[in-house]
Parts: structure tokens; sequence; C-alpha cells
């Protein structure tokens, strides 16, 4: 099936300076100038239920509570924007707002109703949360990749319409080249971002974890972190080179058998770092002679 670009709605959306939609201002009583002249509909808040692809699957349960103190005390002053299915309203964005209205005991809540496409309700919640700041990174990670695989935008479109570097979505972006537990944990917020971009220069995914535990165990920071991974990889680089120094070694002791057994005398191979040197002993002028025949059939 072949990808769309963005809707009509959602490119006038993009080309905009100012945020498609505003800020958690939920306990600023100046919000309700934002919404005075919009459509607004006071629903039944049973009524009104999240989005499954929305693409925040975490809240903070502490600022979830002092959002709902702030909504007790002024009520939702931004409206939820949804849309209306069959027998419920669905967010589209405000999840955090309708979660907070269910903590501080509210039966009813106020909405925008919207008609989009699938695509474009998505691409919505996408940005909203991004514009926010309300993602943990990997969720960041996950919503920028759905922008450029479900809309074909480059990385360099999504960092233009975010008001960020491409830089930071290509960053952002191999985050999910970390292995799993990682991941979890970078979500979790028991590593940082600082943490999860040192790990990346490790290639083994079994070593990424066991760092990563350390990270957290250890309680330490990125510097700590860089300098660890710096260590085991000179150590690598050392043990590579012991290695290859003995495989050298082995093919000069075979190679000497070797020239011992044709030349009929003693062989003596030496390399140093960058060449090395073949010493071919002889016993008298006679042997010089025969030596130097064998080379020359």
């Amino acid at each position: 099936m072949k990808k769309r670009g963005l809707g009509k709605g959602l490119d006038a959306l993009f080309s905009s300076d100012e945020e498609i939609l505003s800020p958690d201002t939920e306990d600023v009583p100046a919000a309700e100038e934002e919404t005075k002249d919009q459509n607004v509909q006071i629903v039944d808040i049973y009524m009104v239920e999240p989005d499954r692809n929305q693409p925040r699957k975490t809240f903070d349960a502490e600022k979830l509570q002092e959002l709902a103190d702030s909504v007790k005390q002024y009520g939702v002053l931004q409206p939820l924007l949804v849309q209306k299915e069959p027998d419920y309203y669905r967010i589209i964005a405000g999840e955090r707002r309708w979660r907070a209205a269910r903590l501080a005991g509210l039966t009813e809540i106020p909405v925008i109703v919207k008609n989009f496409s699938a695509q474009d309700s998505m691409a919505v919640a996408l940005i909203e949360n991004l514009q926010r700041q309300n993602l943990n990174p990997m969720e960041e990670s996950m919503a920028y990749q759905k922008l450029l695989t479900e809309f074909s935008l480059t990385q360099e479109q999504v960092a233009a319409k975010l008001g960020k570097s491409r830089s930071a979505i290509a960053n952002s972006l191999r985050l999910q080249n970390l292995a799993e537990p990682v991941q979890k944990s970078l979500s979790e917020g028991l590593i940082s971002p600082g943490h999860a971009k040192v790990l990346l220069g490790v290639t083994d995914a079994s070593e990424q974890n066991k760092l990563a535990v350390r990270v957290i165990a250890e309680n330490l920071s990125v510097r700590e972190l860089e300098k660890i991974v710096a260590q085991k990889s000179e150590a690598k680089k050392e043990v590579k080179k012991k290695k290859e120094d003995r495989e050298q070694d082995l093919a000069s002791k075979i190679a000497e058998d070797r020239m011992k057994e044709l030349l009929g005398t003693r062989v003596t191979i030496s390399k140093g770092a960058r060449k090395g040197k073949i010493e071919i002993e002889y016993y008298s002028e006679e042997d010089l002679e025969r030596i130097l025949a064998f080379f020359e059939r």
C-alpha cells in the first residue's frame, strides 16, 4: 500500500511557526482565552477514551497528581482534541488532561471535536507530544520514526517542522540500536541520554547491557562511563594485537621450518613493525654455493 503524505490540514499545521496545539496550561487561568472562539463541547468523561496509537506510553504519577490538584481548583481550561467514534470520543491530543480530570473526580470534560483521518490523527498526536517535550527519549525516538515511515518525511523535514537540528533527529533515531534492556532503562529514566550515547559505541548487546546495569548500580556519571568504555576498548585492541602477533609468529615459524627443509641449513625470520629480515646460515664456501644454486634453479 502506497504511503501518502500529510493531509492538507496537517500541512497547514506543519507550515505554522507556532505550536499546533497549546502547551499543557491547565493550571493557568489565562488559558481560557485560547479556546473562547473555538467550538468547545462538554461531554461525559466516561465517553472519552485514549487512542491506542498514542506515542506516549508512560505518565509521571507525581506530575499527573499535581495536574489533578490544579484541575480540582481551576477545572480543565484547555479542551481535549477528540474525534467522534460511533459510541465514544477518541482522544487525539490531551490524554494527560483526561487522566488528571479523572483523578480529580470530574464527570464532564471540555472537548473540541475534529474529523481527522487515521494517519492525520496520529500525526497530530505525535507532533503535539514532541512539541511539548512530554515524551521520554525512547518514545521520542519512536515518534520520529513514525513520522519518517508513516508520512514519508525526511530527517531534514522532520527537523525543520519541529524546530530541531537534523543531527538531533538522527541521534534520537540511533537510540533504537540499543539493546532492548538498555532501551527500557532509558525509558524509565534509570540511565540518561548521555549514558545511552556512550553505550551506542559498544557494539556487543550483552556488553551494552552489563555496562548499563553497572551505571545504575554504581550511579556512574557519563564521564565515568566514557572512561570505562575507553579502557575496555583499549584492552580489546591489546588482546587483538597479541593474537595477531601470535598468528604472525606462528606463520614465521612455519616459514622457517619450510625453508630449513628446502635449504638444508638454519633459517631465522625476524619481523619488525613494518618490515622484517630472513637470515640463512652457511658453513663453508661450498655450502654457500649450494644455497645460491638452489635459488638459481
